[in-house]
C-alpha cells in the first residue's frame, strides 16, 4: 500500500489533494498538522467514512527542523513515504515577510529534506510541490513551464518568496524525484463552490455582491485581457495525477485554464449570474487601486494593490507539458463558465452568514 505525506492542511488545496491520494483504495495519506490545527484535522478525517482508516494525522510543522518530528520519526517517515505532496505555501499579502519566507521558503527546504533522508536509506520519495505563476513575477508576454529567471522583478514578498522556493527544487532536480505545479490563481471548487481564502479575483465578487442591486460597477483593469484562474479541485487531480506519472518528476508543469476567458466577459458572467447590473466601461489601473483602497471597502478587499496589478498584466502560460500528460489521464481544466454559478452561490451563502453574525468574510491564509 502507497503512502502520500501531504503538508498544508487546513488550506483546501491540502484537503482536495488529500481525498484525491484516497481515491485509490491502495493508498495511505499521513496528514502534516501544525499543533493549532490538530483537532480540526481529526475532525475532518472522521468525515471520511471508510477511508478514515488509512488516514493519520502527525503533529509537526514544515516550518521546524525535521518537520517537528522527533528524530527517529523523521527517519522513518522519510523511508516509508512514497510521495509528499507539499501544499503548506501561502499566496497571502496580509502575511509578513518573516512569515511567508518561513512558510513558502524553509518548508520548502524542510520537505527536501526529508526526501534527501530517504535518498540517503535507499529511496527518495516524489516531491509534488504545489506553488503559483506568482513566482514568475510580472513578466508578460508566452511564459513556458521550465520559465523560472526571465528577468521579472518581484513586487511583493509573495512573489520573491515563491520564486525563492522554485529556485530551490529547480536544484533539487538534479538528485531528487521533484515536480512542481504551478498554478494560476486558485478559485473555489468547480461543483460546489467551496473555497477557503477569499483573495485575487474574489475580491471583485464579494465587492459586486455587497454592492446595491442597482449599481453598475466598471470593470478593474482591461477588459480583453485575460482572467488566469483555476479551480482548486482541478490543480489537486492535475497535482495527483502527474504524482503517478514518472515522466513528471525533474518538470515543472503550468496549471491553469488553456483558454481563460476574457476579464471582461468573466466579470459580465458574474454578474449575470448574481443577479446584478452587467459591469459598464473600464476603470485604469491606478484608478481603480485607489478605489479598492477606500474606506470601508478596503475591510473587505484586504490586497487590492496586488490584486488589480495582476489584472494588468499581459501574460500567457503556456501549459503544452501539463496538458501532453494530464490529458490522457482525463484531467482536463474545465471552462470557466461551468463553475462560475457554484462560485458566487458559495460567496453569496457566506456573505448571508456574515451579515446573520456580523463578522467579516475571512480573507487571511490560517497558515501564515
Amino acid at each position: 500500500m502507497s503512502t502520500a505525506l501531504v503538508t498544508g492542511f487546513p488550506r483546501l488545496i491540502a484537503r482536495r489533494v488529500a481525498l484525491e491520494v484516497l481515491r485509490d483504495e491502495g493508498a495511505r495519506v499521513s496528514l502534516l498538522v501544525r499543533p493549532t490545527f490538530v483537532d480540526e484535522a481529526r475532525r475532518w478525517v472522521a468525515t471520511l467514512g471508510p477511508a478514515q482508516a488509512r488516514v493519520e494525522v502527525l503533529e509537526g510543522s514544515v516550518m521546524s527542523i525535521d518537520l517537528g518530528l522527533a528524530g527517529h520519526e523523521f527517519v522513518e517517515l522519510s523511508r516509508r513515504v512514497d510521495v509528499v505532496h507539499h501544499a503548506a505555501y501561502s499566496t497571502s499579502h496580509e502575511a509578513s515577510p518573516a512569515a511567508l519566507a518561513s512558510l513558502n521558503v524553509q518548508g520548502t527546504r524542510e520537505v527536501l529534506e526529508l526526501a534527501r533522508a530517504g535518498l540517503a536509506h535507499g529511496r527518495a520519495p516524489r516531491v509534488v510541490a504545489y506553488g503559483s505563476v506568482l513566482a514568475l513575477g510580472d513578466a508578460e508576454g508566452t511564459l513556458r513551464e521550465e520559465d523560472l529567471d526571465v528577468g521579472q522583478r518581484f513586487r511583493t514578498p509573495v512573489e520573491e518568496t515563491l520564486h525563492t522556493a522554485e529556485r530551490l527544487l529547480r536544484y533539487a532536480m538534479d538528485t531528487l524525484p521533484v515536480t512542481v505545479v504551478r498554478s494560476a490563481a486558485m478559485v473555489g471548487d468547480s461543483l460546489t463552490g467551496e473555497m477557503d481564502l477569499f483573495d485575487g479575483p474574489y475580491l471583485f465578487i464579494v465587492l459586486m455582491l455587497s454592492s446595491p442591486v442597482d449599481i453598475r460597477l466598471p470593470l478593474p483593469g482591461h477588459g480583453d485581457l485575460p482572467l488566469q484562474v483555476v479551480p482548486v479541485d482541478h490543480v489537486a487531480r492535475a497535482g495527483v495525477a502527474l504524482a503517478r506519472d514518472a515522466r513528471a518528476a525533474g518538470g515543472t508543469f503550468h496549471v491553469v485554464d488553456p483558454s481563460p476567458p476574457a476579464m471582461g466577459r468573466a466579470f459580465e458572467r458574474v454578474a449575470q449570474v448574481a443577479g446584478r447590473r452587467v459591469p459598464r466601461g473600464i476603470v485604469p489601473v491606478n484608478i481603480t487601486r485607489a478605489l479598492l483602497s477606500t474606506p470601508g471597502l478596503e475591510r473587505l478587499t484586504r490586497s487590492p494593490r496586488a490584486f488589480v496589478d495582476r489584472l494588468a498584466l499581459r501574460v500567457r502560460y503556456a501549459d503544452a507539458g501539463a496538458r501532453a500528460l494530464l490529458i490522457p489521464r482525463g484531467v482536463e481544466c474545465p471552462p470557466f463558465d461551468g463553475y462560475v454559478g457554484p462560485l458566487v452561490e458559495y460567496v453569496q451563502a457566506r456573505l448571508t452568514a456574515r451579515r446573520a453574525r456580523a463578522v467579516e468574510v475571512e480573507v487571511d491564509d490560517p497558515l501564515a
